[in-house]
């Protein structure tokens, strides 16, 4: 790994704008690295799709980033990282990957009913890598794993407050609320989107979590590890290319709804299993 680019970018994961959430915090913590988001818009929401399905999705988008010329892969998505991350890292053995689990393990140090709610899609509650950490580290404490059917696309359409989002939200908190839970943990990168609506509707004794900051930490040690760091001076600022698989304009106007940032997103094109860009010109050569 020592040979790599260090200004090669890091990439970034997602079936959609969810993983704008941890680009936010790598940001934040790592203001020089480069960065390629990529949105696999074209089938989002993964959240009710098979396993094998999703694992076919993952390929394409890391083999992508790979010849892209990332330097470290941050599976922004818990969906993705429940299903496929052993694969992932099986089949590209050369290249840094980082994954997301739901922060179970910092909500069952922290809770004090012992009763902890976890909002999810359905993929990731019945994903192999979750029921480890459940089993792992659930002990005597009462974890509630609740899916959430149609909130990513909720989040998706820019509708973090609306009626129809706030009766989703609450239908999937009731259980939750109702069994005692004083943590509620975000298992999905969309979910902070509407954390203020969440913690308005599960109320001030319910503390909210979500892995945001641990992931960015894990990624700079993980760099740090593998000698990846870039060499650029340590306050200038890294580029952020964005790409997505959908309607580049739809995703650009997500992005700045949601950020601020105007995006100017390339388009992908999924052509027999594989994810292609349109532009000739690797990433690499784009962010330095």
């Amino acid at each position: 790994m020592s040979t790599r680019d260090l200004s090669a970018p890091i990439g970034i994961y997602d079936s959609g704008v969810g993983g704008l959430s941890i680009l936010a915090a790598l940001k934040a913590l790592l203001p020089a690295e480069q960065f390629y988001y990529v949105a696999d818009s074209y089938h989002c929401p993964y959240g009710d799709r098979s396993a094998t399905e999703i694992q076919g999705l993952a390929l394409g988008v890391a083999h992508h980033m790979v010849d892209a010329g990332c330097k470290l892969i941050v599976v922004a998505c818990n969906t993705i990282s429940a299903t496929s991350l052993p694969i992932l890292r099986r089949r590209l053995p050369d290249i840094p990957i980082v994954g997301m689990v739901p922060a179970v393990k910092p909500a069952i140090e922290i809770t004090r009913a012992g009763v902890v709610g976890v909002l999810a899609t359905q993929a990731t509650v019945r994903g192999a890598l979750y029921l480890e950490v459940l089993q792992q580290y659930g002990g005597d404490t009462k974890v509630i794993s609740q899916p959430c059917p149609g909130l990513v696309e909720l989040i998706e359409a820019g509708k973090l407050d609306c009626e129809e989002t706030v009766a989703l939200i609450s239908h999937c908190l009731t259980p939750i609320i109702k069994a005692g839970a004083d943590v509620i943990v975000l298992g999905c990168s969309h979910y902070p989107f509407v954390r203020p609506l969440i913690e308005r509707l599960a109320g001030p004794l319910v503390r909210i979590i979500e892995p945001s900051d641990a992931i960015a930490l894990q990624t700079r040690r993980v760099l740090e590890r593998e000698g990846l760091l870039t060499d650029a001076a340590p306050h200038s600022a890294g580029r952020t290319l964005f790409a997505t698989s959908g309607a580049a304009s739809v995703f650009d106007e997500s992005v700045l709804r949601l950020t601020g940032i105007k995006s100017d997103a390339e388009s992908l094109i999924w052509v027999s299993g594989s994810l292609r860009a349109l532009s000739a010109l690797p990433v690499a050569s784009r962010c330095s």
